[in-house]
């Protein structure tokens, strides 16, 4: 600005003294030109200064208003509880905070800070609905309790969601101050999950799960003549594709999967019903016809054993000498529940692909809740928007954890970057194959009975499947089993 008055000043003074020698009527021209040059400097200058000036308000009210917001931050955590109960079933979300939250200082295997704040991590295992009954107890006990005891934050996964979203023991996401402008990078599915029945968000997850079909490379070489993801998919592309491919399997010496329960969830996530109708239980169409293409697969010895997952049985396919062909999980499992840190294993050696599958689903997930009658409103909220908003920090988490993070513009980065290669998938970067699967899922046939029915009906059918029941006599089993667990539902 100061370059631009200058130059009408300089402008001025030529005209001025070309003019000067041209006569008594050109100096009278002269003059008046200089008087217009001087009008339009001294204009200039005014509207310089004018501009500085809104420019310098603008500068101050920013800065005023980032002042009172850290200042209304401060004043709401200074009011706020000195101690954070954190509950959950693993240290799988404590590694987390550890390793990537601000601040946060680790003081020993179930303590840590976050400022002057004492964080309290409450770990009860899974095992025999061990932590969904300590979380029962202590979200009853939440209106008496002492400020210390108070539950703040609270974990659920994707099975028994429900349960709590449908109460009113977690908050909604709405009322920490958490707007739908904020979490526009997540994946759609992870909010459905925790979406009550009136629309309301009840919390909110860092990562997303979808699942691949995890395949053995040396098999596909073998049998398929290529291991190219692309050419697996083909032979897989749907589930009559996928039974012609467990016959060559078979013939070749090879099984088509470890149980009969691995392809459980890729079926169940792509029903068109929900469990329970009107109070009465429902089998779905896509679970019948898991039945019946596993008790195929089953009889024709395509299939290693009837065993559940997690079994030996299951964990002997990780290795070569299991002889399995696939597996169906999210990112996780490969990398952490595929023995891939035993270099005798499949992934130890990077012998592992991965390609979509015959049907897009997803596996697990954790969700953060905060518990209604928090005392740390502000630090919960600061939690969910650190670990489930932040770009850079979710990066972060893929990078070091091998988690598929839930945030598009993240994941999209790392899609396309080698240096997130999976060395369990020999150097493959599946996360593209992942993020495409995420966008896919629906999950508008959830219901708050999935966990239960889901346990029983693989639980009953395992004795058809040996030949011990006919599949009506097993019905029978998964009727009184799920009556048993939910008294209100009939069949």
């Amino acid at each position: 600005m100061k370059k631009k008055v200058l130059s009408l000043m300089l402008s001025s003074m030529m005209v001025a003294g070309v003019l000067a020698g041209c006569g008594e009527g050109a100096a009278n021209t002269a003059q008046q030109a200089a008087g217009d040059a001087a009008a339009t400097v001294t204009e200039a200058a005014q509207d310089a200064a004018d501009t500085v000036a809104e420019a310098a308000q603008d500068v101050a009210d920013t800065a005023a208003d980032a002042v009172e917001e850290v200042a209304d931050a401060a004043e709401a955590a200074a009011d706020e509880g000195k101690v954070l109960n954190i509950y959950c079933w693993n240290e799988e979300f404590k590694s987390r905070i550890t390793d990537h939250y601000p601040g946060y200082a680790e003081t020993d295997a179930t303590h840590g800070t976050i400022g002057d704040v004492n964080v309290v991590w409450n770990i009860t295992p899974s095992t025999d609905n061990a932590y969904q009954n300590a979380l029962d107890a202590a979200l009853l006990a939440q209106e008496g309790a002492a400020a210390d005891d108070k539950v703040d934050l609270f974990l659920v996964e994707a099975d028994y969601a429900l349960k709590y979203v449908d109460t009113p023991y977690a908050m909604p996401v709405a009322d920490l101050g958490i707007t739908d402008a904020e979490l526009a990078n997540q994946y759609q599915y992870t909010k459905d999950v925790m979406t009550d029945s009136q629309g309301v968000l009840k919390g909110l997850s860092w990562q997303g799960c979808p699942g691949v079909l995890i395949y053995n490379r040396e098999a596909a070489k073998a049998v398929l003549g290529s291991d190219d993801p692309a050419e697996v998919q083909n032979a897989v592309k749907d589930w009559a594709a996928w039974n012609d491919t467990a016959k060559k399997m078979k013939d070749a010496g090879y099984y088509m999967v470890a149980t009969s329960n691995d392809s459980y969830r890729v079926y169940s996530n792509n029903v068109t019903s929900k469990w329970v109708v009107d109070g009465k239980i429902n089998i779905d169409k896509n679970i019948e016809k898991w039945v019946e293409d596993t008790k195929a697969l089953v009889d024709a010895k395509e299939a290693s054993s009837t065993g559940n997952l997690w079994g030996d049985e299951w964990n002997a396919g990780f290795y070569p000498d299991g002889k399995v062909f696939c597996y169906f999980g999210p990112a996780w499992m490969i990398n952490f529940s595929m023995k891939a840190d035993d270099p005798a294993s499949i992934g130890g050696q990077g012998g592992w692909g991965a390609t979509e599958g015959p049907q897009g689903f997803f596996w697990g997930g954790t969700w953060i809740c905060a518990a209604t009658g928090t005392d740390n409103a502000t630090l919960v909220a600061d939690i969910m928007r650190q670990m489930t908003t932040n770009e850079e920090l979710m990066l972060g988490i893929v990078k070091k954890d091998n988690d598929f993070v839930n945030n598009k513009p993240a994941m999209e980065k790392a899609a396309t970057d080698d240096s997130f290669a999976f060395a369990p998938l020999g150097g493959q970067n599946p996360l593209a194959i992942f993020a495409a699967g995420a966008t896919k899922i629906d999950l508008s046939n959830q219901s708050a009975y999935d966990q239960g029915c889901n346990e029983e009906f693989q639980n009953a059918m395992k004795n058809y499947f040996d030949g011990n029941a006919t599949y009506e006599e097993a019905l029978d089993l998964f009727y009184k089993g799920v009556e048993e667990k939910y008294p209100e539902l009939t069949h």
